[in-house]
């Protein structure tokens, strides 16, 4: 998630109110990273710079922007693909060929950006799942950029949590673990030991966020991949390794005794 997603401020469907005007759309933030990133394909560098623009986009996730100069050029190959963006402006592409690899259309720009997004003129960017491996200083990126203003914390809590699907009730506990996110419901993390595992299939997805790490998924009765963990967290997550959460969105949820209204996100069904 993201300053432009979800209950953010600039998200879909913000959480609070300004005391002002806002567009549904086409708001843009643009701010300097001081973060060292690079980013591989094939096992070479194809960029690497400390001078990183940072882009919040309403309804997007941020997207790293670099100056030309700290991407490796002959590895870039014009594509004839072309866009246009009604914030930014025209956007022209690359693809990137290095280590015996290419990316089709893998970065972009805006040669002549419109007066709002000219912060970026001169700038790339890339798609981030079409590079191999993204490095923030010496640590692995995954997922997507993260954003400096997204938060994560987790707390201990004593409130009674009950979840059931279809009426049968599958976790209860007293001393489950809150895990408070920027833009997302809370999310109420058991012990297995308060989780009926018996009533739990394990499947194949696997999902990645890219502050919390790999999730792994059970699904409940109909209720497809409806409960997750970390087996392997984030620093920001190792308070929840291993322990079992439930989508809000499609399960019953009791805190000390009263009913949660279910949420409506991305999850909804």
């Amino acid at each position: 998630m993201a300053l432009t997603l979800g209950t953010a401020p600039f998200g879909e469907r913000p959480a609070g109110r300004f005391n002002f005007e806002t567009p549904g759309r086409g708001i843009l933030y643009i701010e300097d990273s001081p973060r060292r990133v690079r980013g591989l394909l094939g096992g070479q560098v194809v960029v690497d710079s400390t001078r990183v623009r940072l882009l919040h986009e309403s309804g997007h996730l941020p997207v790293w922007y670099f100056p030309e100069e700290d991407v490796r050029s002959e590895l870039l190959r014009p594509s004839q693909k072309v866009t246009r963006c009604p914030w930014k402006g025209e956007t022209v592409y690359f693809s990137v060929e290095a280590g015996g690899r290419r990316a089709e259309d893998a970065a972009w720009s805006y040669r002549e950006p419109l007066p709002g997004a000219a912060p970026i003129a001169g700038y790339l960017a890339f798609h981030f799942h079409k590079l191999d491996e993204w490095l923030e200083e010496e640590e692995p990126a995954i997922g997507h950029p993260r954003d400096p203003y997204h938060r994560i914390d987790v707390r201990d809590t004593s409130r009674r949590v009950r979840i059931s699907i279809d009426g049968q009730l599958v976790a209860e506990s007293s001393r489950p673990k809150a895990l408070f996110e920027a833009g997302l419901p809370t999310r109420w993390y058991v012990p297995r030991e308060d989780v009926r595992m018996e009533l739990l299939e394990a499947t194949d997805k696997d999902t990645v966020c890219a502050y919390k790490g790999h999730a792994s998924y059970w699904s409940v009765g109909e209720e497809d991949d409806v409960a997750w963990t970390y087996e392997e967290p984030l620093t920001d997550a190792v308070a929840v390794r291993g322990l079992v959460a439930f989508f809000n969105e499609r399960v019953d949820v009791e805190v000390d005794g009263e009913r949660e209204e279910r949420p409506v996100t991305q999850w909804s069904r």
